[in-house]
């Protein structure tokens, strides 16, 4: 297949983007939508002391989750991690620290680091002392708000279902989630998908997320996600 932009690649090939002690976004909502072959090879690296920014902390064996049990993160940005209960444990325990930002927040600053913003503003939580502590505000039109600041990462992983030799990229249905918003904030963005298809195979009117945002595109040879989900 033709490779003119340089943007397919392999998975050995890009595995130079990743270190220990980095911050690392990624796309999917309790696994679903995140990338298998790139989380399954961030651990076979033994990659650690990374902050994590996503929705979730997935299930102890699903999607980010993975590298969350395995004591692989220092500190996780998320809107919530009940659905993995060693991130609760290492969370209690000092091991590791979570950052939790609402759901629609937490979207908004990751949108906000994709567009170049450098923070939102928001009433949300302006009252309760948990939610406001350590955060600065300001006052717009006479009323308070909350200065929420943006998120990027040195480096972004997404899952789609196609992608086009320049990295145009489509979702399956809800494996969509926040994979759109995480392509934009990455120093680097890479993404795994389960077809790659020549440029101008795709109908323009179905691609999600432009090519201009993706950087790498590697074929995804891992577990299907459907499965995953539904044996959990």
């Amino acid at each position: 297949m033709e490779n003119r932009f340089g943007k397919i690649t392999t998975l050995e090939k890009v595995m130079d983007f990743f270190h220990d002690g980095m911050s690392l976004m990624f796309g999917g909502f309790g696994g679903v939508g995140s990338p298998p072959d790139l989380i399954s090879a961030i651990l076979e690296k033994g990659i650690s002391g990374m902050t994590l920014i996503g929705n979730d902390t997935g299930f102890p064996h699903i999607g980010i989750g993975r590298l969350v049990s395995q004591g692989r993160a220092k500190k996780v940005i998320a809107s919530h991690i009940g659905s993995n209960p060693v991130a609760g444990r290492l969370m209690t325990e000092g091991e590791m620290e979570v950052e939790f930002s609402p759901q629609g927040i937490l979207a908004e600053r990751i949108r906000a680091g994709g567009v170049g913003l450098a923070a939102i503003l928001s009433d949300i939580g302006i009252d309760n002392e948990i939610v406001s502590k350590d955060k600065q505000h300001c006052f717009v039109q006479g009323k308070k708000y909350l200065i929420e600041t943006a998120l990027n990462a040195e480096v972004s992983i997404v899952f789609a279902k196609k992608a086009d030799t320049y990295g145009n990229l489509v979702y399956d249905k809800s494996a969509r989630n926040t994979n759109p918003l995480v392509a934009m904030a990455g120093g680097i963005t890479i993404a795994e998908a389960e077809e790659i298809v020549p440029l101008g195979s795709l109908d323009p009117e179905e691609i999600v997320t432009p090519g201009v945002f993706v950087d790498y595109v590697i074929p995804s040879q891992g577990v299907n996600w459907k499965w995953a989900w539904e044996s959990n």
